[in-house]
This record gives C-alpha cells, sequence and structure tokens, in this order.
C-alpha cells in the first residue's frame, strides 16, 4: 500500500468512526455499533471507499483487542480472581462445556464429522470480550451481579482459547491448507516455529511459550521496567510498554496461539506489579483506537453477497445461534442463583460470538479441520451475531429489564408501616441515609421507604427504623402518611424513578414540600423540569469542603476559604437556575455558562481584596493562634 493510499485509508476509517460513533451514542445505541455501521458504510458492500484491503487492516486492527486482553489482565489482581474463582470455574467452565456440546450436537446432526462438529462447537461457544465489556462499561452495568458474572464468563472463555487452539491440532483431518480462504478475519496468523512439529509437540511448544510467559513476567520484566523508570524519560518507558506487548504477540504467534491470550496471561502476572498503572496509561490510547479501528474492519469485511446469495441460511444460522446461547446463558445464570433480570442481562450480553473465533476459524482452516464451504458462512454468521450484540443489549435496556427489574423486586411483599411523621424520605442510600440521621439527631422522626431488601436489612440491623418498599406506589405514599407530612426527601439513586415519584406527589400530594436530590446539572435541569425547584447536587457541598481545606492548606486564613466557598456556593445556585433556561440551546448556554464563570471568579477576586484591607477585623481564633505560632518562630530563629 502507498504511502498516499495508507493515509487516504487512514482519513476514511477516522472520518467514518468521527461522524458514525457520535450519532449511535447521541441515539443511545452505544459506540460499538457506531463503528460497525461505519464499517459497513465504507466498506466494500457501502460507498466501497475501502475494498479487499480490509482484511489488511483487520489484522492491524487485531491489536486492539491485544492491547484490551493485557489491559483486562493488568486489573485482574489476584484478589479478585480468587474472589471470582465460583463464577469462573463454575459458571463459565459449565457455559463452555455446555455450549460447546450443544452446537457440536447439532453440526453432527447436519451431517459433519465428530471432529469438525468438536471444532464449530468450540468456536460458537465464545463470546466477544471487546463488545461486551465496552458496552456494559458504556452502560454502567460492569458492577452489577450480571455484570460481573458476564465478566467472570469471558475471563473463562479467553482462557479455554489456549486448550483449544492445542486441542485443535489433534482434530486435523486433512492435510490441506486452507489458510487463504479460512483466512478472512481478525486473527489471521500463521504458525510459524511450529507447522513442522508433530501434534503432541505443538501442544508441548504452546505449553512453553505460557509457561515462558508467566515466569518472564514475574521475574524479569519489573527490573527491566525498574531500569528504564530511572531514565526519567516517559516516551520510553511507553516505548517498553509497546514493546512488551508487540514483543508477546510476537512469541504466541510463532508457536501458533493467539497473541491476545499472551498478552492477557502477561497483564494477570502483572497485575500486582508497582509499574500497573503506568503500563495501563500507557497502553490505554493505542487500544481504545484500535479497537475502534477493530470494529469498524469486523463490519467492512461482513460478506453481503454470501449473504445475499443464501439470505435464508446465513438468518437462519444468526437467529439460531443467538437464541440457543440465550436459552443456555439464562438457565446457568438462574442455576447459579442470579436475579431473573441480572440472568436476562448476563444471557443478551453474551449471546454473539466474538473476536476469538476469526482466530480459531484461520487456525481450523489451516490445519484442515473445517472445509471453506463451512469456515466461509461461519464468519459471516460470526460477524453478524458481532453487530447485533448492541440492539440486543438495547432490547433489553428499554424493554425487556424495566419488566423483569420490576417482577423480580416484587416478590417480596412491602412492609406494613404503622406510624406517620412529618417527613418521608424515599431512597436510604448513601444520600438519604445521612439527611435522615442528621434530622432523627435533632429530634425530627422520619419514615423511610427503600426498596432494596439487602439494604433494609443491613441498616435495621445497625438500629436505623426503615421500611421496605418502593416509593413510587400511591397506596405505599398513603400508608407512609403522605397525606398529612410535611415534606418529602427524593434520595432514590435513579433519576427516573425520582421522576415518577415527582409526578406521583404533584398529582396526588401537591401540598408535600419536596427537596430531591440530583447526581449532577443535567439530572438538576431534569428535576427543575418537572417542577422542583429545591434541588441538591450529590457532591457539592463535599467539593466545597475539599476546597476550603486546599485554601487553608496553601496558607489562606479560615475565615478567607469559608467565605469564598459561601460565595461560590450562593453563585453557582442562582446560575444553576439562571442556566436552566438556556439549558436546552447548546450555544446560548455555553455562552451564558462562561459568562457566568467569569462573573464569580470576578467576584471572588474582589471581595478578596477588599477582605485583605480589612483582615485585621476578621480574625478567628483558629487563624490567630495559627499566626502566632508562625511570629513565635520566627522570633525563636532570629534570636539564634
Amino acid at each position: 500500500m502507498s504511502s498516499e493510499s495508507f493515509l487516504f485509508q487512514a482519513f476514511i476509517y477516522l472520518t467514518a468512526a468521527v461522524i458514525a460513533v457520535p450519532i449511535a451514542k447521541r441515539m443511545g445505541f452505544g459506540s460499538v455499533l457506531g463503528y460497525l455501521i461505519a464499517g459497513v458504510i465504507i466498506g466494500p458492500f457501502g460507498l466501497n471507499f475501502i475494498g479487499d484491503e480490509s482484511r489488511d487492516v483487520m489484522h492491524f486492527a487485531e491489536f486492539g483487542v491485544v492491547m484490551m486482553l493485557f489491559v483486562v489482565g493488568l486489573e485482574l489482581q489476584p484478589v479478585l480472581l480468587w474472589r471470582l474463582r465460583g463464577p469462573i470455574l463454575g459458571l463459565g467452565g459449565l457455559q463452555v462445556l455446555v455450549t460447546s456440546l450443544v452446537f457440536a450436537a447439532i453440526a453432527l446432526l447436519l451431517g459433519l464429522s465428530w471432529q469438525s462438529a468438536l471444532a464449530v462447537g468450540m468456536i460458537l461457544a465464545l463470546s466477544s470480550t471487546a463488545i461486551v465489556l465496552q458496552s456494559l462499561t458504556e452502560k454502567g452495568l460492569m458492577q452489577s451481579s450480571g455484570g460481573q458474572s458476564s465478566f467472570a464468563i469471558l475471563l473463562f472463555q479467553d482462557i479455554a482459547v489456549i486448550p483449544m487452539l492445542a486441542i485443535f491440532p489433534l482434530l486435523a483431518v486433512h492435510a490441506v491448507d486452507h489458510a487463504a480462504d479460512a483466512g478472512h478475519g481478525a486473527g489471521e496468523h500463521s504458525a510459524g516455529l511450529v507447522t513442522s512439529l508433530p501434534a503432541w509437540a505443538q501442544t508441548l511448544a504452546v505449553l512453553g511459550a505460557v509457561a515462558a510467559i508467566v515466569l518472564a513476567g514475574r521475574f524479569l520484566v519489573a527490573p527491566a521496567f525498574r531500569f528504564i523508570a530511572r531514565t526519567g524519560l516517559r516516551e520510553l518507558f511507553t516505548a517498553a510498554a509497546l514493546l512488551l506487548v508487540i514483543g508477546i504477540a510476537l512469541l504466541m504467534t510463532e508457536v501458533g496461539l493467539s497473541p491476545a491470550l499472551g498478552t492477557f496471561l502477561a497483564g494477570v502476572v502483572l497485575a500486582n506489579s508497582e509499574y500497573r498503572h503506568e503500563l495501563e496509561g500507557d497502553i490505554e490510547p493505542f487500544k481504545g483506537l484500535l479497537l475502534g479501528l477493530f470494529f469498524i474492519a469486523v463490519g467492512a469485511a461482513i460478506d453481503f453477497a454470501l449473504i445475499a446469495a443464501n439470505p435464508l441460511l446465513i438468518a437462519g444460522l444468526v437467529c439460531g445461534l443467538v437464541v440457543i446461547k440465550l436459552g443456555i446463558l439464562f438457565g446457568l445464570a438462574r442455576l447459579f442463583r442470579l436475579g431473573l433480570d441480572q440472568s436476562v442481562l448476563v444471557a443478551f450480553s453474551l449471546a454473539q460470538v466474538g473476536e476469538f473465533a476469526f482466530v480459531l476459524l484461520s487456525s481450523a482452516g489451516q490445519l484442515g479441520v473445517l472445509e471453506p464451504t463451512i469456515s466461509s458462512p461461519l464468519i459471516a454468521v460470526v460477524a453478524l451475531s458481532m453487530g447485533l450484540t448492541p440492539l440486543l443489549l438495547l432490547l433489553n435496556e428499554r424493554f425487556i429489564r424495566p419488566r423483569f427489574g420490576t417482577r423480580e423486586r416484587s416478590d417480596r411483599e412491602a412492609d406494613a408501616i404503622s406510624e406517620e411523621n412529618a417527613v418521608i424520605i424515599a431512597g436510604f442510600g448513601q444520600f438519604g441515609n445521612i439527611v435522615g440521621r442528621l434530622l432523627n439527631a435533632n429530634g425530627v422522626s422520619t419514615t423511610v421507604l427503600d426498596n432494596d431488601s439487602d439494604r433494609v436489612e443491613l441498616l435495621r440491623k445497625l438500629g436505623l427504623k426503615v421500611y421496605y418498599g418502593d416509593a413510587t406506589r400511591l397506596d405505599l405514599l398513603h400508608a407512609a402518611g403522605a397525606a398529612r407530612a410535611r415534606l418529602i426527601v427524593l434520595a432514590l439513586e435513579d433519576v427516573e424513578e425520582n421522576l415518577k415519584l415527582i409526578d406521583i406527589v404533584a398529582k396526588h400530594f401537591p401540598h408535600l414540600e419536596i427537596l430531591a436530590r440530583a447526581g449532577d446539572r443535567s439530572g438538576a435541569y431534569a428535576l427543575m423540569e418537572a417542577g422542583v425547584t429545591r434541588v441538591y447536587r450529590d457532591t457539592l457541598d463535599t467539593s466545597l469542603r475539599m476546597g476550603v481545606d486546599a485554601l487553608r492548606t496553601l496558607g489562606f486564613r479560615a475565615y478567607q476559604a469559608q467565605r469564598a466557598a459561601q460565595t461560590f456556593l450562593r453563585y453557582d445556585e442562582a446560575a444553576l437556575h439562571e442556566l436552566y433556561a438556556a439549558h436546552k440551546d447548546q450555544r446560548t448556554y455555553i455562552s451564558l455558562a462562561r459568562q457566568r464563570i467569569a462573573d464569580l471568579e470576578e467576584v471572588l477576586r474582589n471581595d478578596r481584596e477588599e477582605r485583605w484591607r480589612e483582615r485585621d477585623a476578621g480574625w478567628d481564633t483558629e487563624s490567630l493562634r495559627d499566626d502566632v505560632r508562625r511570629m513565635m518562630g520566627g522570633e525563636i530563629a532570629d534570636s539564634r
């Protein structure tokens, strides 16, 4: 590829990403689907801006997956692995085993040999680590029980690729090289040094390479990075991080293993290294860009000519694949006692086939385990299933999770409420808990409602009176005495739940004064649109308190720092209401916000200068003691 052609291709890829991804995110589809759509649009079956060279880009883009697995490995400290050992070995192991056997049995029924059927089963058992982790992270679902279970399954799958690749040479039934036909994917690579070895020796070479990575990561890498760090050159450290990843990828390629698996193992070994955070920070920008390129290349590589020639076959295979994996994953999640909504999340997250399928299909083609007539349709099915994942997650988020989530919570009946108080608190998490304790400590009784059963039980053990129930239920509000209460504190963690509760209170209890929690400015504006004027942002007061301490540490007097914080708070609250009127017009909003920031800085500067002239009138005892100590220290020094 010439320099001019390379620059043109880079321009096309970057332009497609910059246009498609923000549009997809704005429409709620997530960045992954945006990248995939961009690839389809610019690919051979779209605008044809890129052609056969998309395969070469796919090989390059696979390095994004390599880097992602390295970063994932860096985050897997032994403590986390030990905590997830049950889901990893149990749920992850059963998923791979059951799914492999089910698809292998189906392949046998379709007439494949047992060797080819087993290979197909193992390939289709995998899911996309790249798409799932990125999608769950974007949606804030990684810390949920379903997100953690999905991560555990993906982790086992990634590890399982190692023995799968080691088994493939033992399944070879054709001494034919189909690499050119089967190598249409992200994982095309040759087995370099081990191709001439017998099957058992190839297996030993794979295991030896893995052992070498583990030993080198534990005993050699840390001293090497310590030596490089002494130079003080950040760019050299970045180069060393890339050298480590590329070197491991090359080693894995030479022994016929997936480079991504090798770097993943290296990341796990280095998870407790003192340079873990530096390595992660240096790799992260490259990882993000190359992952985006990988998703675009997947979209561009979908063979729509093959799909058009066999539309019913491909559609049937994709639908059958997704439905079968949904059923298996949901059943296993329920077997491991995940909640109904979390089981659905696991099933919809992992119902696709992953990027490692390209690696395994390439290896199977090279070894003669799969014929091109089998591998070619499977490549299209894998790519299409990956493209469906963001849509499946969106379907779950918009239509399925709200229903299953509500049904899961309703399994326990709401508590009977036997008291009425002037204050009702909806939500007793970190925010509502502090409000309630402050009121109770000052003799103000409250009626607290919370729909997290585990939290309710814990709070009761701590001696706090909390009722289990959904505060958005009208009958529960009546039972809590909303008709005679004076105010209600909305401290629910979900903005949508707060908005729903505001609507109910406005219709049925208009006399109640509403004090509502908001996570940020956008949440505050949503509450203000619903008619609430007393809105409290989560971190505002804590941030100001830290700012006061920072000013004090830098030598500001106590009354100066406190006065500056109070002025900031007063102006910021006024600006919040003023900017609310323009928050839907971005240009006006930004202009007005810039002006208010400048006005606040001017007010604080003028106040600081005025107070400096009147400093003697503003002494507080703490600052006076600090000044006396400094003066006494200076006199003692002078006397010496």
